[in-house]
């Protein structure tokens, strides 16, 4: 394998003896907030992050194809022994030309939708009624871009400014079907009594197929809250590392590196939240995803859908 990119989370490696070219993507335990990497690790969390991903992948292929090839990577689709510490957290994908643009959609007011609107009655330039409160649900949910810039935080953009950047074809085209993605997302959550408030999509180019790529509905893209408790106005009971961003806002620190040392507790609770969210909404135990993945590994044994 040669390694291409280590990101906030991820790991890519090429899988250099396939053609045509294939990665092995790797979730680690690692955990980033207001895009600085903490220097703690979350255990087991690269592992819940992939298992919900292929979930929701699985869920949402009638919708979108996706970059999966493995989602419980065997030897022979590795086209070698798979290392231990891969194990659970490893998916073998298609290698697709990313779309530079970050495709948000939000379900309810939070984070910096909720601070623009505040300010400015808007969500990325949308327009919306008056009266809203933090964790509101909005009239329905809305398509919301965003662009990496090269120095400093993500930046959100309007839809308008988008179709200028990327082409109205294609800016519709994946609104249409991040909206799709969401809203087949939210069912899920409903079903387990949990609110998708928001989340966020990446998708590349293959031989002129769109594909879903990157991870799916996990907590680390989304926001997911206990819907008996939610109430517009105050703060929801969360399921993402909402914990991890309190925490950090609550020292002072002013959101460059190094970040602060994280207590044990704080780790412990954003462990236990990615795997409740994991098990309430797919149904399965943790353990399960596990054992799988040890057989393939080990086996040769079936992939995710079979």
């Amino acid at each position: 394998m040669r390694h291409v990119y280590s990101g906030k989370v991820r790991d890519v490696y090429e899988l250099e003896s396939f053609d045509p070219p294939r990665l092995l993507m790797v979730a680690s335990d690692r955990v980033s907030a207001f895009d600085v990497v903490m220097a703690e690790k979350v255990a087991g969390k690269g592992q819940i992050l992939t298992a919900m991903s292929c979930w929701f992948m699985d869920l949402t292929s009638d919708i979108v194809p996706n970059h999966l090839v493995e989602a419980l990577p065997t030897p022979a689709g590795v086209g070698e022994p798979i290392a231990p510490d891969f194990v659970g957290r490893s998916v073998v994908t298609r290698r697709a030309q990313m779309v530079e643009l970050e495709c948000i959609v939000r379900g309810h007011l939070a984070g910096s939708a909720f601070k623009e609107y505040v300010a400015q009655g808007t969500v990325h330039g949308h327009p919306l009624p008056s009266g809203l409160q933090l964790a509101s649900p909005l009239p329905e949910p809305i398509f919301c871009p965003s662009i990496k810039n090269a120095v400093g935080h993500d930046e959100n953009i309007s839809v308008e400014r988008a179709r200028e950047m990327f082409g109205a074809e294609l800016v519709d085209r994946l609104a249409q079907t991040s909206l799709a993605v969401f809203a087949r997302g939210s069912e899920a959550a409903a079903k387990a009594g949990i609110v998708l408030a928001d989340t966020k999509f990446e998708f590349g180019h293959l031989e002129g197929e769109l594909l879903l790529c990157d991870e799916v509905l996990t907590p680390d893209s989304s926001r997911f809250w206990e819907a008996d408790a939610l109430e517009p106005g105050r703060e929801p009971v969360q399921f993402d590392k909402q914990p991890l961003r309190d925490y950090l806002e609550s020292t002072g620190w002013d959101k460059t590196p190094p970040p602060p040392a994280l207590p044990g507790e704080v780790l412990d609770t954003l462990a236990a939240r990615y795997r409740s969210v994991y098990e309430r909404i797919t149904g399965m135990p943790f353990e399960d995803w596990l054992a799988r993945a040890e057989a393939a590994a080990s086996t040769g044994a079936a992939s995710f859908g079979d």
